[in-house]
């Protein structure tokens, strides 16, 4: 009257584990050979020997972790669609990388001349500092018109080409990949400087 229902409720302990969740008819075949006894035997010692604490969990979650990391990282590299993250997925995303990997653009040049502004900024010299203040403004006055051209060109081409598919956040995608240097790009860029898309 007083006993704990749980333990009336609990599974026997021979009951027979099988791949499937759904009820097989009993005289149907299993569609696969009977395993021997000492295969059977492992089997069943592995699963039991399988530690459930929190911390082998914790343990197996990294190391799966780690791997689609490093899977991710050789997709990066070598532009396998099938392991880049979710932001470099999709044919309207290929096209937006390869059409900024195929010209030249003036953002991917902003650090380099930003190392020598700041060269020519720090020189007590005042006719430089006053060079070094007017390339600025240069440099960024040029990177906006750039980055306003190839931002209307992209967005006319993917209307043209993928019409009727999401092509949203593509443009803005391909001007943060215009502003990195071209080898420090990833994924690696697929095309040559001056390839026809």
């Amino acid at each position: 009257m007083f006993r704990s229902r749980a333990k009336e409720e609990k599974a026997p302990a021979n009951a027979v584990v099988t791949d499937s969740k759904q009820p097989r008819d009993p005289q149907a075949k299993k569609g696969r050979p009977t395993p021997k006894r000492s295969e059977a035997q492992s089997q069943r010692r592995s699963v039991a020997n399988t530690s459930t604490s929190r911390k082998d969990a914790a343990k197996r979650q990294r190391d799966e972790r780690r791997a689609q990391m490093d899977r991710q990282r050789q997709a990066l590299a070598g532009g396998d669609e099938r392991y880049l993250p979710a932001r470099d997925k999709g044919p309207v995303r290929k096209f937006a990388r390869d059409f900024i990997d195929s010209r030249f653009n003036v953002a991917e040049f902003f650090l380099p001349m930003a190392v020598v502004i700041l060269v020519l900024s720090v020189v007590r010299v005042g006719s430089l500092q006053t060079v070094a203040l007017l390339l600025w403004l240069v440099v960024i006055v040029l990177i906006v018109l750039d980055s306003l051209v190839t931002g209307f060109r992209l967005r006319k081409r993917l209307a043209e080409r993928f019409e009727g598919q999401n092509r949203r956040g593509a443009v803005a995608y391909a001007l943060m990949r215009s502003l990195q240097m071209r080898r420090l790009r990833l994924p690696k860029p697929q095309v040559k400087r001056g390839a026809q898309l």
